[in-house]
C-alpha cells in the first residue's frame, strides 16, 4: 500500500512540475512574442502611418477575423506580422471591454477595461464602443502611451466592430502626433 501511494505521490508531484514548466513556457513564448511586436512596431516608426494606411489595415483585420475567428490572433502578433506596422498595431476588445487581442501587452488579453480612463478623465474603451456600435466604425481620440514609452501621448484611433466567430468585437489601431487640424478632420 505504501508503495502504491509513494508512485501515485511520485506521478502527482510530476504532473503538477509539467503542470508549472507549460505555464512557465507559455508565460515565456507570450513575454518573447510581446518583446518582438514592440520592436518591429518601435523599428517600422520611420514610417508615419497616415489615416487611409490605418483604415486599411483595420479593414483587412476586421475581414480576417470575420473568416478565420478568433484562430487568426497569432497573425497579429510577432516581427512578422503585417498588422505591426509603421509604429504601431491592431488590437481587439469586445464589447463589455475586455482586451481580446494585443500585441504588445499581452498581459491586458482577458481583463476589462470598460471603465478605464485617460489621464484627462476620457473612458476611451466605452468612446470605442459607442462609436463601433452607432456607426460601424469611426476614430476616437485619448491619451495612450507610444510603444516603448510610459507617459501617455494624444493617439487617435479607427476602430470598427465585427463578427468574431459570432461575437461582436472592436478592431482597432491608432496613429500618433497628428496636428490639431488634422485630429479635428477625423473625428468630425
Amino acid at each position: 500500500m505504501k508503495t502504491v501511494l509513494k508512485a501515485l505521490l511520485i506521478v502527482l508531484c510530476t504532473a503538477v512540475a509539467l503542470q508549472f514548466t507549460a505555464a512557465a513556457m507559455a508565460q515565456q513564448d507570450q513575454e518573447t512574442l510581446a518583446r518582438e511586436s514592440e520592436a518591429a512596431c518601435v523599428a517600422s516608426a520611420s514610417t508615419k502611418p497616415t489615416p487611409a494606411m490605418i483604415t486599411d489595415k483595420v479593414n483587412r483585420a476586421a475581414d480576417l477575423l470575420q473568416k478565420e475567428g478568433k484562430a487568426a490572433f497569432p497573425k497579429f502578433k510577432g516581427k512578422d506580422s503585417e498588422f505591426i506596422f509603421a509604429g504601431t498595431y491592431i488590437w481587439v476588445h469586445d464589447l463589455s471591454g475586455t482586451m481580446r487581442m494585443h500585441p504588445i501587452k499581452y498581459k491586458m488579453e482577458g481583463r476589462n477595461y470598460i471603465d478605464l480612463k485617460d489621464p484627462n478623465g476620457k473612458l476611451f474603451f466605452t468612446a470605442m464602443n459607442e462609436v463601433a456600435k452607432a456607426k460601424g466604425a469611426g476614430w476616437v481620440d485619448y491619451m495612450w502611451p507610444k510603444p516603448g514609452e510610459k507617459t501617455p501621448s494624444l493617439k487617435v484611433s479607427y476602430v470598427k466592430l465585427c463578427k468574431v466567430d459570432g461575437e461582436d468585437m472592436v478592431v482597432g489601431c491608432g496613429v500618433y502626433d497628428l496636428s490639431p487640424e488634422d485630429v479635428g478632420k477625423l473625428l468630425k
